[in-house]
């Protein structure tokens, strides 16, 4: 039986017996992958800049994780910490809750998924506060769960047939420069989409009537479009001052993917509750919701939780990521490759007219390819040009944004320079070409 049989063994199964919406992008059907690079079934190499969609921050089986998972394996797989607790779990939220900014007590809770962390920080927010009114805003992604896509901005392909949402969602303009809503410019406009919440409640949800808002520091699926430095603080002050909790969704922008642990750092700003997954545990599935102890401690005993919830062998690949993160100094190696993701795609900006706006935090880097420069007009038809030219020379990108029409890179934080020019001169050639 050669390779090529089997794969069209596989794609004839997967027609048969998986759903067609539980879709692939590619028809890469991986054996092994180590560090940045992944062989497929007939020994095709690629160069990761997906990152399984940002969660392999560390690297592909990654040593140090593969060892704390198997001494785990070796002990137990589950017992339910609902049941009977084990101390992995007591670990890795003294560690989170002493990473997250801010300077008051915090605790937290764990479960399987972004979009899970996502829907218990609106309960807990909503328990705390005794209010129901949620505020989430334009590109966001915060999951497919009901809640999840009633958060989420974009329709299709997330929340397309799939209403009725969860009520009480309100949803207000982001600050997307590049297309600003208010038709403004930075700094000139003196953050209008921030001060813009005040008219929003007058309009929209009355502020003694809303919970919580919920923000990505750097929107994920909506295009990694990052805000101004003022826009938090201001967004922050105005919900201290009524009394509304701000939720950062780190699922994405967490566990050093910006440059920082967490992407709020960089903006000043001390979240009252963080939803942290993707990188967290390096591909075993975890998430964390970590806040302000007075606020997750309101809850009372067995109203949040789950069966899975903080698995041990989870906890142990996330308590052995953040090891790597102290031993390999990968906070550092972060910035500087953030750094070097600036300048090559700001230089292919200078070179290329199809990118209109290059954006992002550290290594979450982007670029919005457009038809037009002056008319901003998105170029989703040339995104998926490369992406597939991309992929056809054995690098492996994404893309994402509201028009489709936005590269992003999510490259493990492990890459070397030899996997990151070959990758970034495949990205140019095929620029060279679409341009």
């Amino acid at each position: 039986m050669t390779t090529e049989y089997n794969l069209k063994i596989l794609e004839k199964l997967r027609n048969t017996y998986i759903a067609k919406g539980f879709a692939s992008s590619t028809r890469c059907y991986v054996k092994k992958a180590s560090g940045v690079k992944i062989f497929d079934i007939d020994n095709n190499e690629y160069i990761d800049f997906a990152g399984g969609i940002a969660v392999m921050n560390v690297g592909h089986s990654h040593p140090h994780v593969i060892a704390a998972m198997k001494k785990q394996l070796d002990n137990f797989i589950h017992t339910c910490f609902m049941v009977l607790p084990y101390e992995q779990v007591i670990h890795l939220a003294e560690k989170l809750c002493n990473l997250m900014p801010g300077d008051f007590d915090k605790s937290a809770i764990f479960l399987n998924s972004g979009a899970e962390a996502v829907e218990n920080a609106i309960k807990i927010s909503r328990y705390y506060t005794k209010r129901t009114g949620i505020i989430a805003f334009d590109n966001a992604f915060h999951g497919r769960t009901n809640m999840g896509m009633s958060l989420t901005s974009k329709i299709k392909p997330y929340k397309y047939g799939f209403e009725p949402f969860a009520a009480e969602v309100y949803r207000m303009p982001y600050a997307y420069c590049y297309r600003c809503p208010f038709k403004l410019s930075h700094p000139t406009c003196n953050t209008a989409c921030a001060d813009y919440l005040n008219e929003f409640f007058l309009t929209h949800v009355n502020p003694d009537q809303t919970a919580a808002i919920i923000v990505e520091p750097v929107q994920g699926e909506g295009g990694f479009i990052s805000p101004p430095p003022e826009y938090f603080l201001k967004l922050k002050k105005i919900c201290e001052k009524n009394g509304i909790l701000f939720i950062a969704d780190e699922i994405q922008t967490g566990i050093g993917r910006t440059g920082t642990m967490f992407a709020m750092e960089q903006w000043g700003v001390s979240a009252d509750i963080t939803t942290v997954a993707k990188s967290l545990a390096a591909g075993m599935p975890l998430s964390a919701v970590v806040g302000k102890k007075e606020i997750m401690d309101s809850v009372h005993a067995g109203g949040i939780g789950g069966t899975y919830g903080g698995n041990p062998l989870a906890c142990s690949a996330a308590l052995a990521v953040l090891e790597v993160f102290e031993n390999e100094n990968l906070l550092e190696k972060s910035y500087i490759l953030g750094k070097k993701l600036n300048q090559s795609l700001k230089a292919f900006q200078t070179k290329y007219d199809v990118i209109g706006d290059v954006r992002g935090k550290g290594p979450m880097m982007a670029m919005e390819l457009v038809k037009d420069r002056e008319t901003k007009e998105p170029a989703p038809d040339k995104t998926k040009e490369l992406v597939q030219f991309c992929y056809d020379r054995g690098l492996i990108i994404l893309s994402c944004g509201t028009f489709g029409n936005v590269i992003r890179l999510l490259m493990p934080l492990v890459i070397g320079d030899k996997e990151l020019d070959k990758g970034l001169s495949i990205i140019e050639e095929g620029l060279s070409i679409i341009n």
